[in-house]
């Protein structure tokens, strides 16, 4: 069944270039109406323009799709309520969030700056956070959303130089495990996308054969899922050069290892602890608390027998 966006309205952050750009023009050639959101900044997240949001907004009115232009900075939460009330007041309601608007400033962790470290964390976390919190009632009331976080392999397995990146990018998956359990009983449905993707934000972190192969275009569509009517929630998908994968939390089975564990038995006992032959992901921090205590009361059980 081909998936359509008809009579939707779409908020997609940093959507002048890159990834977002082509996520908000595959949403409007669906039939999504949608708010182009840029700051305008350079890839440091330095200086402002309206240029590309505009330019966005021109090329899908003139593909014959509905589209307005917005500058708010997504670090800046009165900006970021702004833009919403101009979605509402423009099309009349909300139903996807694209959180793509990002911004990079890498040095290894002994040369970065405090101002380096808040400048990523408040655009990739907290703009995420206060775009998500400013369309949550709404989508709540309407008993309809779909939201999307954009995390990235440097948060999830690590690299080197963007311990700033990372730390907000794996963030992003905390926020979505809390609001996929939140949303899920009014429809609001929450997922992550990990996507490798030529853009200006990677252009001297891929290599150059690589960019070749890696078009926005060809992770776009796991982001046009992950916001579809029908898209699960809760989930992790990682996208580029036409190729998917899920990813998620897990943990081993847990052991019991007695009432007063000291150091020495857990490095005895590592490998039983850490045999990842046993790993399964969680719901939400309810399993896991009930898997411990089951284990830990068995455990005693078995003790006192």
């Amino acid at each position: 069944m081909t998936i359509r966006f008809d009579d939707r309205v779409a908020i997609v952050t940093g959507s002048g270039n890159g990834l977002g750009r082509i996520h908000a023009l595959e949403l409007a050639k669906r039939g999504a109406k949608v708010v182009i959101n840029d700051f305008g900044g350079s890839r440091d997240g330095i200086g402002s323009s309206s240029e590309a949001a505009l330019a966005v907004v021109e090329e899908i009115r003139q593909a014959g799709g509905t589209a307005i232009a917005n500058g708010a900075n997504v670090a800046d939460y009165e900006q970021v309520q702004a833009m919403v009330r101009q979605a509402v007041e423009a099309f009349g309601r909300v139903d996807i969030l694209i959180n793509n608007a990002g911004i990079l400033r890498d040095k290894s962790f002994a040369k970065l700056e405090l101002d380096d470290i808040h400048a990523v964390i408040n655009v990739h976390l907290m703009g995420a956070m206060y775009c998500s919190k400013a369309v949550w009632d709404l989508m709540k009331e309407q008993n309809y959303g779909r939201i999307l976080m954009t995390t990235s392999a440097a948060g999830l397995f690590g690299n080197f130089g963007q311990a700033n990146y990372g730390a907000a990018k794996m963030g992003l998956v905390g926020l979505m495990n809390m609001l996929a359990v939140e949303g899920r009983k009014n429809n609001v449905h929450v997922n992550t996308l990990a996507p490798m993707a030529a853009t200006r934000m990677t252009q001297d972190v891929l290599p150059a054969d690589l960019l070749k192969i890696t078009g926005p275009e060809l992770a776009t569509p796991a982001a046009l899922f992950l916001v579809s009517e029908h898209a699960p929630t809760k989930l992790l998908l990682s996208a580029g050069a036409g190729v998917f994968s899920g990813a998620r939390m897990e943990e081993t089975a847990p052991v019991f290892l007695s009432t007063e564990p000291t150091p020495e038995d857990v490095e005895e006992h590592l490998a039983r602890i850490t045999d990842w032959n046993s790993a399964a992901p969680r719901t939400d921090a309810g399993q896991q608390v009930g898997m411990f205590v089951e284990t830990a009361l068995k455990g005693i059980q078995a003790g006192n027998n």
